[in-house]
């Protein structure tokens, strides 16, 4: 006798995980227009959490100063950011790092390099863009303000990146992107998100002032770099057999589950900026 597969509905999650998105941003609204300490301890938070979930899926017997450690070192990041020491706030993220590296490498009795490696790796992958992200937002309040159409920018890139291939992939399907990582992505989804991206940048683009050709220029690498930051953290989880980094947010996992698109592209785009500061002037 054949056993019959129930195939699920192509959006049967969308319900849930639109709540959560929907949640998300009503929490980050008025931190993210005020930006400063308010923002600051908004983000530090998240990146808090995120050290939790980190650690928890990466270290199988992890103590309190294996949560302490890192914690400490990023609230030492978010007040040297918000003060605008860029050497100080660097400098706390290389002491963490030694610091998390030192906890580890004593209290493991077998496994040191990689107990230590995966320790080091969660410091700089959640603390560095919850830094930028302080920084680049900065202290000015208002829509009007450079750093909140930047970071406005980035995130709506990278959450066109996401929608797209979300709808994209689940309307044309075809050939998957990276199956051994992710096997629900494919080209069609990622070919939508990048064109979705680069649409919504080329309109904030032209409304925020830099022009459209800038916003498209800047979108692309966004929206590209969202999607290798999704697939990092998949290609970790699938290194670690861990499904989710949480159940914080339903529909989507934990924070880290949710941001880790995010989390690359802040860096690319500071890093881009860096470069080519005449796209966007401060």
């Amino acid at each position: 006798m054949t056993e019959l597969k129930i195939k699920k509905p192509k959006w049967s999650g969308l319900g849930v995980r639109f709540v959560s998105a929907v949640a998300l941003l009503l929490v980050c609204l008025a931190p993210f227009y005020f930006g400063g300490w308010l923002w600051a301890v908004l983000v530090g938070l998240f990146g808090g959490r995120m050290i939790f979930e980190w650690v928890r899926m990466s270290d199988h017997s992890p103590n309190l100063t294996a949560y302490l450690a890192p914690m400490f070192g990023l609230l030492a990041g978010v007040i040297y950011t918000v003060q605008k020491d860029a050497a100080l706030a660097s400098m706390a993220i290389v002491v963490t790092g030694i610091a998390v590296s030192g906890i580890q490498f004593v209290r493991s009795s077998d496994n040191k390099n990689t107990r230590v490696g995966w320790a080091v790796l969660g410091v700089l992958y959640i603390i560095i863009p919850t830094l930028l992200m302080i920084g680049m937002r900065g202290n000015a309040v208002g829509f009007n303000t450079v750093g909140f159409q930047r970071l406005l920018f980035i995130i709506a890139c990278v959450i066109g990146a996401d929608v797209g291939a979300y709808f994209g992939g689940s309307i044309f399907g075809g050939a998957k992107l990276a199956p051994k990582l992710s096997p629900n992505k494919t080209w069609s989804g990622f070919f939508a998100g990048q064109l979705l991206a680069v649409i919504l940048g080329v309109i904030i683009g032209g409304s925020v002032g830099i022009g459209a050709i800038a916003g498209a220029a800047l979108a692309l690498p966004i929206a590209i770099l969202s999607v290798l930051g999704d697939l990092f953290e998949s290609g970790i989880k699938r290194k670690l057999d861990v499904k989710d980094t949480g159940g914080l947010m339903p529909g989507h996992g934990g924070l880290l589950d949710r941001v880790d698109s995010l989390m690359a592209a802040i860096i690319g785009a500071a890093v881009f900026l860096s470069l080519f500061p005449g796209i966007w002037p401060a």
